[in-house]
């Protein structure tokens, strides 16, 4: 054997790195920037939502000091938004996402076109009680109320309860831009503030052991009744 011979490059392993491979890691790189847009865009109606409950107190209505909009950038891939009794936190995954074969985005021309196509960044919001998250509530659980998917051309999706770009049979001719991402907040905003939180049935918190009344830790565990539990049947595929 030759030893001064080059070995040849696996052209299977050429072809993976430069092309899935290459296309996840360009998605993730627009999702890292949609995500800072994003964050900029929470602090943006965070303020202008201030405002505008400022100018509504000095007309004389009574607010309590608890109304008011806070924006924390809780690091890369998450952020928060804080307003009366609820918090939403933003997350970006941090990996790259295809759908399963079953998903009815598959029904979709633009995605069926080309698989590549359907390869997403995929940013979360849940909802928690502000109370929870002031409080460290860990056994506390938040909510799942909405989920953006966008890929390496821009075009998104959303997935969540009253959301207005829930259609899949838009994806592929919609961009996202500014204005869709705040109709993507609002409505999660608007959503959350509509979820309300429900007494718990009498027989699953009737009873607690001396141990828990005396522990530091202890806690009844605290959520909204059932929050956004994402099924497929909450798509619209007109």
């Amino acid at each position: 054997m030759d030893n001064d011979q080059p070995l040849s490059p696996n052209r299977k392993l050429v072809e993976a790195l430069s092309g899935k491979s290459n296309v996840k890691a360009l998605i993730f790189d627009r999702a890292l920037e949609v995500f800072n847009n994003l964050k900029e865009l929470l602090a943006e109606i965070s303020n202008d939502l201030d405002e505008a409950l400022d100018e509504v107190k000095d007309s004389g209505v009574e607010l309590s000091r608890r109304v008011k909009l806070e924006y924390r950038d809780k690091g890369k891939l998450e952020a928060e938004v804080r307003f009366a009794d609820d918090v939403l936190v933003f997350s970006l995954l941090p990996d790259i996402y295809q759908f399963d074969p079953k998903h009815p985005v598959w029904k979709n021309q633009y995605a069926a076109s080309n698989p590549f196509n359907t390869y997403s960044g995929v940013i979360t919001v849940h909802n928690f009680l502000y109370e929870s998250v002031k409080l460290n509530r860990e056994c506390d659980p938040g909510y799942l109320v909405a989920r953006l998917f966008i890929n390496r051309e821009g075009c998104f999706f959303v997935e969540g309860q009253r959301q207005p770009r829930n259609k899949i049979s838009e994806f592929g001719s919609v961009k996202l831009d500014k204005k869709e991402m705040r109709d993507f907040v609002e409505s999660a905003m608007l959503y959350a503030m509509d979820m309300d939180l429900l007494v718990p049935p009498f027989d699953s918190v009737k009873t607690i052991t001396v141990g828990d009344k005396d522990s530091d830790d202890y806690r009844i565990p605290t959520g909204k009744r059932n929050g956004f539990g994402y099924t497929t049947d909450n798509i619209l595929n007109d």
